[in-house]
């Protein structure tokens, strides 16, 4: 379990204030909240790309490199669609396997492309080829940052169908940040919810719709 406890972290006037928050092993965890809630920051702070200014982040015995992360625009190295999936395996002195190599180009609809130079595919294929390459060296956590934002819906059915898959064979932990209810309702056990800096509320999807609405109908009350 990742433990997250009394965290706080200030960029200029933006200021996080997590009291307590927890990710429960090899569950689907969905993270909300507006823009400028601090979803990204959370996700930095977790991955190890900032520093708290105070409180601890435990994460359970994992390392960093059990983790991964794919974002809304993600770097493609200057070099071929094959070089791009392998890397992290080479950076973990891992030999890439040809059938693993050519399950991940299948499944993301990439068969074909192994020597396109990777920053010419499209945005979308470049989405695909990201969360392949997040996935090949097998991580026990995994941040999905709003990945599949401009994603059409044949390629977030893909997403999902390899996140579920993933899930019935041999489950690992996911937080997926999404602005689109349908990713974290089809997909999420707990939902986290994120407002000005703060967590706000922890459930399942159907407590976390109960939340949300009796929450509109008390501001529109006054």
């Amino acid at each position: 379990m990742v433990k997250i406890i009394k965290l706080k972290k200030r960029i200029e006037s933006f200021q996080l204030d997590i009291k307590g928050l927890f990710l429960q092993d090899k569950k689907v965890h969905g993270l909300i909240g507006n823009n400028g809630s601090g979803k990204s920051t959370l996700i930095k702070l977790i991955t190890g790309l900032m520093r708290p200014d105070q409180g601890t982040i435990d994460l359970g015995g994992l390392r960093s490199k059990d983790i991964t992360f794919t974002t809304q625009r993600p770097y493609m190295l200057h070099d071929t669609v094959y070089h791009n999936l392998i890397y992290p395996l080479m950076i973990r002195n891992q030999m890439p396997s040809k059938e693993e190599t050519e399950k991940w180009l299948e499944q993301c609809g990439l068969t074909g492309k192994e020597q396109q130079f990777a920053p010419s595919l499209s945005s979308g294929e470049r989405q695909k080829l990201s969360f392949a390459r997040a996935l090949i060296f097998k991580p026990k956590l995994v941040f999905i940052d709003e990945t599949m934002a401009n994603m059409d819906l044949e390629s977030i059915g893909v997403f999902e169908s390899i996140i579920t898959n993933i899930q019935k064979e041999d489950p690992i932990t996911w937080v997926i940040v999404s602005h689109q209810p349908a990713h974290i309702y089809n997909l999420c056990q707990e939902v986290h919810m994120m407002e000005a800096g703060s967590h706000l509320f922890s459930g399942t999807p159907k407590e976390t719709g109960y939340f949300m609405r009796e929450r509109h109908e008390k501001q529109w009350s006054y």
